[in-house]
């Protein structure tokens, strides 16, 4: 019995929140409003909560409830290698880079591993916000090889840096390998992005490869979750 209540609450909230009845920012009744109107324990009206998490439809803000997210949200491509200024341009809409930090700068041991340098070796450091709408969304933290890029300013971080390393140093990009999980917020995330009270960032770690196979760039981009839904296509072979 228990099974078919949770599903009927979440089928419920799942149906207006798609139809648009619900909007996006819309706080829904409390747990204690949602077990006395459907006659049911906490347990029951928490796994109904937590399976509307699980697919997108609300964010849980601790201490506050839980909130319609945009399901109308933007797609980031899994697969491919994608500039923060062309998928600017697919987007259509309004959109900002704040340049926080451009310095070569010596590679910490946790960067130094993911570049497979020595520790301390010298690496170009860059630091963006990226703010879509008026809201900033994105944090970008990326670490290039000064070997592979020689120069990098804080007017190239403004603009397309990989607009510059294939145009003007004609670097040959090839492929990457991507890493992406949920995390916790770090105060850093809390300082330079707008989370609206979200406790968690999702993390892309890319570790960017050239044409002869060498790794010249990681990059750690924080999306703010309610904002981004990761997209992929895939084929079945025979």
């Amino acid at each position: 019995m228990k099974e078919n209540i949770y599903q009927s609450i979440f089928n419920t909230y799942a149906k207006r929140i798609q139809s648009g009845k619900i909007p996006p920012g819309t706080k829904l009744p409390s747990e204690n409003e949602l077990m006395s109107s459907y006659s049911t324990s906490r347990e029951t009206v928490r796994k109904a909560l937590n399976l509307l998490v699980q697919h997108g439809f609300i964010q849980k803000i601790r201490g506050k409830g839980s909130y319609v997210l945009d399901i109308g949200r933007m797609n980031f491509p899994v697969t491919g290698l994608t500039s923060f200024k062309e998928m600017s341009g697919k987007i259509g809409r309004p959109t900002r880079t704040l340049v926080q930090r451009t310095v070569c700068t010596e590679a910490s041991p946790s960067i130094a591993d993911y570049l497979q340098i020595e520790p301390g070796a010298p690496v170009w450091e860059v630091i963006r916000v990226r703010e879509i709408e008026g809201e900033r969304i994105i944090l970008d933290k990326d670490y290039f090889r000064p070997d592979k890029v020689v120069l990098l300013t804080e007017e190239l971080a403004a603009g397309s840096i990989y607009e510059y390393l294939e145009q003007t140093l004609n670097l040959v990009i090839s492929y990457a390998k991507k890493e992406i999980s949920v995390e916790e917020a770090t105060d850093e995330d809390r300082a330079l992005l707008d989370l609206n009270g979200l406790t968690h960032v999702v993390l892309v770690r890319n570790f960017v490869f050239l044409e002869d196979t060498t790794l010249f760039q990681y990059t750690e981009s924080r999306h703010r979750l309610d904002k981004f839904q990761f997209v992929d296509f895939a084929r079945r072979i025979p």
